[in-house]
């Protein structure tokens, strides 16, 4: 990648010194305005590629949870929590987005600040508590955006338990959710594993994540489930909800969540940063040791989702050998820029030399 990298690199210095959350939301804003137009999503389409818009927009198909997807390379949730810039992520040459986490009523998150940089670790911290306007919110924007979206898009959508709501009325609030999200998402995430919403990892206890999934077995139309598990699992529990779930309708795993360890840091936490989930570079080595115990323990019986710690062609190379089906950036879009994009998309899906 040229200029892209080149100018991105030169701004980062200069994004990096505002607010995290101030300049995210200002991204997703700018990302969200250019899609609304044909320039701008082609003014987009050169930010993530070099070359001829045409051979960008091309796609190179996969087929997983029964749905084709335009290329394996997708938006991870949490970076377009309410769904504003859909037609943007499409002009950006990914394959799929994953919007949210959005709960079945709107909710105002943790107080800020709530999001953090690691520079020295290719890290990010948030604390975010989904914040989100409802799944009723989201879904309206999906509605809307669908006619400006490339030919196989994916749009994906991670549902998860209110702030408020009792572990004893878990599986209502999530069914809740995904009645309202179901008729406009490609596919719905349940989000089982952010640290940030208190005693929500305890759901995925296999009995108590297997209930979940059960009462959602009711809702029409039908979605393929995906379920996204935590970074603090050991390998023998996250092996044991592979197997409570193979006798459920879920048919992929995201792996994995951000991670409440701050274990072998380079740099120095900011103030605040010591709790919430870690994202970006620490994460990649355990995400590929989780890929690669359940797709050799469970083989084929689910789609792996591979998030966590991909921040350059390399990173999602090593997924993909270790036996992902697709790959999901976040954290290393903030440290590239949307120039990462085209690295890998053009990475996973042209033959290795």
């Amino acid at each position: 990648m040229g200029w892209q990298r080149d100018l991105y690199e030169g701004l980062r210095p200069l994004l990096f010194a505002a607010d995290a959350e101030w300049i995210h939301g200002t991204t997703v804003t700018a990302v969200r305005k250019a899609g609304e137009g044909s320039y701008g999503r082609s003014f987009l389409a050169h930010l993530a590629h070099d070359g001829p818009t045409e051979a960008w927009t091309a796609i190179h198909p996969v087929q997983h949870l029964g749905l084709w997807f335009r290329n394996p390379v997708g938006l991870g949730a949490g970076f377009d929590k309410d769904g504003e810039a859909l037609a943007g992520w499409g002009a950006l040459g990914l394959g799929f987005a994953e919007l949210g986490t959005v709960t079945v009523h709107g909710q105002p998150g943790n107080p800020r600040p709530r999001l953090w940089r690691l520079p020295d670790d290719g890290a990010l911290v948030n604390r975010m508590g989904f914040n989100n306007p409802g799944a009723a919110a989201l879904a309206e924007r999906v509605r809307r955006a669908r006619p400006f979206l490339p030919p196989r898009f994916v749009v994906g959508v991670s549902i998860g338990r209110g702030a408020a709501t009792s572990d004893e009325a878990a599986a209502e609030d999530y069914r809740a959710a995904l009645e309202a999200v179901a008729p406009v998402a490609d596919y719905v995430a349940i989000n089982v594993s952010s640290p940030n919403t208190a005693g929500l990892v305890a759901l995925q206890d296999p009995a108590r994540l297997v209930s979940i999934v059960e009462a959602l077995g009711s809702v029409e139309p039908k979605r393929p489930l995906v379920v996204k598990l935590s970074a603090d699992l050991e390998q023998g529990q996250l092996l044991e909800a592979a197997d409570a779930l193979a006798s459920t309708t879920v048919a992929g795993l995201i792996l994995r969540n951000t991670t409440t360890t701050r274990t072998d840091l380079r740099g120095s936490l900011p103030p605040g940063a010591d709790q919430g989930g870690l994202s970006g570079r620490p994460l990649l080595s355990g995400m590929l040791s989780a890929i690669g115990a359940v797709r050799a323990h469970s083989a084929d019986r689910y789609t792996l989702i591979a998030s966590g710690g991909i921040l350059g062609v390399a990173d999602a190379r090593q997924a993909m050998a270790a036996g992902a089906d697709l790959v999901q950036l976040w954290t290393g879009i903030v440290f590239s820029g949307p120039g990462l994009i085209g690295e890998v998309v053009d990475a996973v899906t042209s033959p290795v030399s």
